[in-house]
């Protein structure tokens, strides 16, 4: 499929913040399988993890395809395992505090700063059942990468379309970078120029919880964005955040409590604040960088010019034709001293020139280069000589 066949998002007039979610002890107090799944087909949640992570081990497997692969074949003779019935489980996942407004909340607290607030899920949980959530329903997310399956026609599912794990979830902050959401947009290998970039590193916020978000959150630190950690709003247990606080994993962290008024609802306005601020710096930053650039390859112009008068000057053949080039080289307002010198050199070696080097535009052109000279060379002497004789 060729490039031109996917939707990119483009560089929009306002800066973009995007707000990028772990889930499971995220936005969720559990692991979402945890939420009633694993218990429909008739496990305790710590066995299906113990089995899942042995299948794994054993088989020199991915983790998250050995949970889906466990999750698939315990369905049998229990229930039917279609996108239907993952987005039912996924509709009784539960949240932490605030979640089900937070994300209407601070993408309007967000226009009215400026600044557009887009929020993503990255997660190596399952997207149907992230897809069956209430707050998903109700649009709160402009994509969800997360692993997912292949169905067939009748909508049951048979092979895994997509596995996202802690490694590779990196991936998915570069296409939200670029614009190029699409999972197989090759896009996302383009180079860009900073002026391009949709959504700098500077303006992404990772929401993680734990070892997992690692990769993502060191990425997002590394490139002047913003790492948070949450812990849970239900044990309050600190223990991870101070670790990837200790190991400069994180550069904040506040409890899942994402009601109004809250910790992490304060931080993420003050981000939104500061992104405000510093995107207005950033744009003035590229207006002068690009004026400078106009300038200087109008200079490059100038002097590409400057060289062509040289040499039609310097093989001029005719009277005429050194009128001309004289007309055409006074309307240029800086000679280096290297440039004067070889317009003096012509002015000996030329007869066209040396003949009529008296008549007034070539005799006014030759004494402005030499006012400019702040010592006369030999040659530049020789020339004042004929311009005095």
């Amino acid at each position: 499929m060729s490039s031109n066949q996917y939707t990119r998002e483009r560089k929009e007039d306002k800066p973009v913040l995007a707000i990028c979610y772990d889930f499971d002890k995220t936005l969720s107090p559990d692991d979402m399988q945890a939420q009633g799944y694993i218990q429909s087909v008739g496990y305790d949640v710590g066995e299906f993890w113990t089995e899942s992570n042995g299948l794994a081990s054993q088989n020199d497997m991915d983790q998250n395809l050995a949970y889906m692969l466990l999750m698939k074949k315990k369905a049998a003779g229990k229930l039917v395992f279609t996108r239907e019935n993952l987005e039912n489980y996924g509709a009784k996942v539960s949240l932490f505090p605030g979640v089900e407004d937070w994300f209407e909340r601070i993408r309007t607290y967000g226009a009215e700063h400026g600044v557009i607030v887009e929020h993503y899920i990255i997660s190596s949980g399952l997207k149907e059942m992230i897809e069956g959530t209430s707050v998903a329903k109700n649009g709160a997310f402009k994509r969800i990468y997360a692993s997912s399956f292949y169905y067939d026609s009748d909508g049951v599912a048979e092979w895994p379309a997509q596995v996202v794990n802690y490694t590779n979830k990196t991936q998915f902050l570069f296409r939200i970078e670029k614009g190029v959401l699409d999972i197989n947009d090759p896009g996302v290998n383009d180079s860009f120029a900073p002026d391009e970039i949709r959504v700098p590193f500077r303006n992404m916020v990772y929401i993680g919880d734990s070892d997992t978000d690692i990769p993502c959150m060191k990425l997002v630190n590394t490139y002047g964005g913003h790492s948070i950690g949450v812990y849970s709003a239900v044990t309050h247990d600190k223990a991870k955040v101070y670790k990837m606080m200790r190991d400069n994993r994180i550069r904040y962290y506040a409890m899942a409590d994402y009601s109004d008024g809250a910790e992490l609802d304060e931080l993420i306005k003050a981000i939104i604040d500061r992104t405000a601020k510093n995107e207005a710096l950033e744009s003035k930053f590229f207006d002068c960088k690009n004026e400078q650039i106009r300038v200087d390859r109008q200079n490059s112009d100038d002097q590409k010019e400057k060289i062509e008068l040289l040499i039609e000057l310097e093989s001029s053949r005719s009277f005429a034709s050194t009128h001309a080039t004289i007309e055409k080289m006074r309307r240029i307002e800086t000679w280096t001293q290297e440039e004067r010198e070889a317009i003096f050199e012509i002015a000996l070696s030329n007869s066209q020139v040396r003949y009529i080097i008296g008549d007034l535009d070539v005799k006014m052109f030759y004494l402005g280069l030499l006012r400019n000279c702040q010592s006369l060379s030999e040659k530049a002497m020789e020339v004042n000589a004929m311009l005095e004789g």
